[in-house]
């Protein structure tokens, strides 16, 4: 078995894709996927959020969901909305945002490296976004949200994706958040095998952002027993050095018991505190921005408490956890305790002050974004990432390239 393999992708007809595509599941709430498809009925929301065509006071995990999405994708097939190739080929998919452009390959990856570790992980899963995953794929037959992830330094199949990509595309539509998708189909038998045979060459590659999707993708495929199709799960490969981090910052809703004088008095023996007129990026992983009582601080650790063997240590939000969050703050597990939130990057700083200025929270912190190369250190070591660490942006479109298990 190769590392990846082409397929016969389900994806939207030609001139549809900008009445199918839609954000994955998993960044919108059940309202705001309503909302969203509300006259759209095209839209994948109908299959990757499918309550939304059931009465609103529906738990979203029900049975019915599950039908209900099986139900739309098997309407859209039939309407002629979504087609399959027939022959099984590669994909090009190029993501365009702000600055920003990043240029991948969709494939089906094989699970057998993934239970190797020779595909990385770096987060853990809960059981109740599994059992949601594994529950979708059995009803709709198909996995139909790819899983993001990055590969190492690989000119050669940069290269072959950059020619790949000098024809017009097949598909090309900016989504209402600005990002252009566009997607050029790879399906002559040279280009696929060395594609093929380049990735193979791979020591390994990085699970970025659906931990849940290909974990889900290994249960489906273990209780069919290995069936061809079962033992790949569907992804996107981009380079590492093409993908885009954002910040994920904090804001905290007390100050656990100190006024923002003693708060600052206790960061000086681990920070340099210097006040700035304006908000606080920060330009390194030892730098936080700080917001409280009205003005902002730009924090500076001490050079002497960034491990420099430790690939998790060295992380800013450990190092904001183990010398603020919890010795100051007594916040031990971010993912439970109600006194603490997480602010994606894309929101901006002025997010996080709107957020303390209107008396929600009491203080923010602003975090230099994870780095890829950092991700993957932290994927070799076998260790795995605080939570909620990393924002990836752009997010890919559910809807363009969808795997039948068949």
């Amino acid at each position: 078995m190769t590392l990846i393999q082409p397929f016969r992708a389900l994806r939207p007809a030609p001139g549809r894709a900008a009445e199918v595509l839609a954000p994955p599941y998993d960044v919108l709430s059940s309202a705001e996927a309503r909302e969203r498809a509300k006259d759209k009925p095209w839209s994948f929301l109908h299959i990757s959020k499918p309550e939304i065509d059931l009465d609103p006071s529906i738990d979203p995990y029900d049975r019915a969901v599950y039908a209900k999405a099986a139900e739309n994708l098997e309407r859209m097939i039939k309407a002629g909305i979504l087609i399959r190739d027939p022959k099984p080929c590669y994909y090009a998919y190029r993501q365009t945002w702000r600055d920003r452009r990043q240029t991948g390959l969709a494939a089906i990856t094989s699970l057998a490296d993934y239970r190797s570790n020779r595909i990385r992980k770096h987060e853990h899963t809960t059981p109740v976004k599994e059992d949601d995953r594994v529950r979708q794929i059995e009803a709709v037959k198909a996995q139909t949200g790819p899983v993001m992830i990055g590969y190492p330094a690989a000119p050669d199949i940069d290269a072959l994706l950059a020619r790949a990509t000098q024809r017009p595309p097949d598909v090309d539509v900016t989504a209402d958040d600005g990002v252009r998708h566009e997607l050029w189909v790879v399906g002559d038998d040279d280009t696929i095998a060395r594609l093929t045979r380049a990735v193979d060459a791979l020591p390994a590659l990085y699970i970025a952002d659906g931990h849940h999707r290909s974990a889900a993708a290994a249960r489906v495929a273990q209780a069919h027993g290995g069936n061809g199709a079962h033992d790949y799960f569907l992804a996107v490969l981009f380079p590492h050095h093409q993908m885009t981090i954002l910040d994920y910052n904090r804001v905290l809703r007390d100050l656990n018991g100190r006024s923002p004088e003693q708060l600052l008095a206790e960061l000086r023996p681990r920070f340099t505190v210097t006040a700035s007129d304006q908000p606080v990026r920060p330009s390194a992983a030892g730098e936080f921005g700080l917001f409280v009582a009205g003005r902002w601080y730009k924090l500076t650790i001490r050079p002497d408490l960034i491990p420099s063997n430790d690939p998790i240590g060295r992380l800013p939000i450990t190092l904001l956890s183990r010398n603020v969050i919890e010795p100051i703050f007594g916040i031990t597990d971010p993912r439970t305790d109600k006194r603490i939130d997480f602010v994606g990057g894309g929101r901006g700083l002025a997010e996080l002050q709107r957020r303390v200025a209107s008396g929600e929270m009491k203080a923010a912190f602003a975090l230099y974004p994870t780095q890829m190369a950092d991700l993957m250190a932290v994927a070799d070591a076998g260790g795995i990432m605080p939570p909620t660490s990393t924002w990836f942006e752009p997010k890919l479109a559910d809807g363009m390239v969808n795997h039948v298990l068949d």
